[in-house]
C-alpha cells in the first residue's frame, strides 16, 4: 500500500451535513484513513465529528502528496468544504474538540486497520462540526 496526505485551511465553517474536509473513494479504490490532524484558527472552542457520507457537492480538490516518491498517484481525492448537503451514512464514533486558543490541536489515529471509506465515487469520510463550526487547519493521512 502507498501512503498519501493532504491538508488545507478550510474554506468555511461547514454544517452537520456539509463536511469541511473529506476523502472521497472511487468505484474501485477505497482509502484507509490513518490519521486526522486539526488546529484551531481562532480563540473560540469548536467540536467536530468524523462521519461516513455519500453525495453532496464537494468543494475544491486538494493536492494529494505521495509520502513515497515512487508510489503511483493517489486514486482517492481530498476535497474541501462541501457546498451542498451530503447524506451522512454514519457517525464513526470519533469526535474531537479544539480548545479556545489559536493553535489548539487534536490528532486522531485509527489503529492497524485504519478507518476505511466505502467504495463509490461520492462515498467518503469527512469531518463535520457539532453545533456551530468555524474555519480550521486540517490534514488527513491515508493508505490505498
Amino acid at each position: 500500500m502507498a501512503r498519501y496526505s493532504a491538508g488545507m485551511t478550510t474554506a468555511g465553517a461547514g454544517t452537520s451535513v456539509r463536511p469541511v474536509f473529506g476523502l472521497l473513494s472511487t468505484a474501485t479504490v477505497t482509502g484507509q484513513l490513518r490519521e486526522i490532524q486539526a488546529w484551531n484558527t481562532t480563540a473560540t472552542a469548536v467540536a467536530f465529528r468524523v462521519v461516513s457520507f455519500t453525495g453532496g457537492t464537494p468543494g475544491a480538490d486538494q493536492t494529494e502528496h505521495k509520502n513515497r516518491p515512487l508510489s503511483p498517484a493517489a486514486s482517492c481525492i481530498a476535497k474541501g468544504l462541501w457546498t451542498a448537503d451530503a447524506t451522512i451514512a454514519s457517525d464513526t464514533g470519533f469526535h474531537f474538540q479544539l480548545g479556545d486558543a489559536i493553535g489548539a490541536a487534536a490528532v486522531l489515529t485509527f489503529g492497524a486497520d485504519g478507518l476505511e471509506t466505502a467504495a463509490g465515487a461520492t462515498a467518503g469520510i469527512g469531518i463535520v462540526p457539532v453545533g456551530t463550526g468555524q474555519v480550521i487547519e486540517v490534514a488527513f493521512v491515508w493508505d490505498e
